[in-house]
């Protein structure tokens, strides 16, 4: 039976390359890696994600985080946002953004299922 905790120390998380799309690069060579603590049978999915310094473009989806070290700048169409330790902040499914990543970003994340749509209420 899988245990009903699970842990991970996000610092020292084994991470796996998980590349943008070349066509998502903007400036630089923003590299992105993650560690998927774990996915649920409706699709959604926790862990942690890594970016290097770098601009890329980005479609979101329903999406929480929260940021652990780093700092980035997030526009989007009517915004923009800064974001560094200790901030926390959820998109809405299909928020086109771009990122600017100043220092080496690490989040802890929680993804809603692929179905979830459109805004969510503040």
């Amino acid at each position: 039976m899988r245990s009903p905790v699970m842990r991970v120390a996000a610092r020292g998380a084994d991470m796996e390359d998980d590349p943008l799309d070349p066509d998502q690069v903007l400036e630089g060579d923003p590299r992105t890696s993650a560690f998927v603590l774990a996915e649920m049978p409706d699709g959604s999915e926790y862990g942690v994600w890594r970016c290097t310094p770098g601009r890329f473009r980005d479609i979101e989806t329903q999406e929480a985080f929260v940021v652990l070290e780093g700092k980035a700048t997030i526009d989007w169409a009517g915004g923009s946002v800064e974001v560094g330790p200790g901030d926390l902040c959820c998109f809405a499914a299909g928020t086109e953004t771009i990122w600017t990543v100043h220092e080496a970003l690490l989040k802890g994340y929680s993804l809603a299922s692929p179905g979830i749509t459109g805004d969510y209420v503040p």
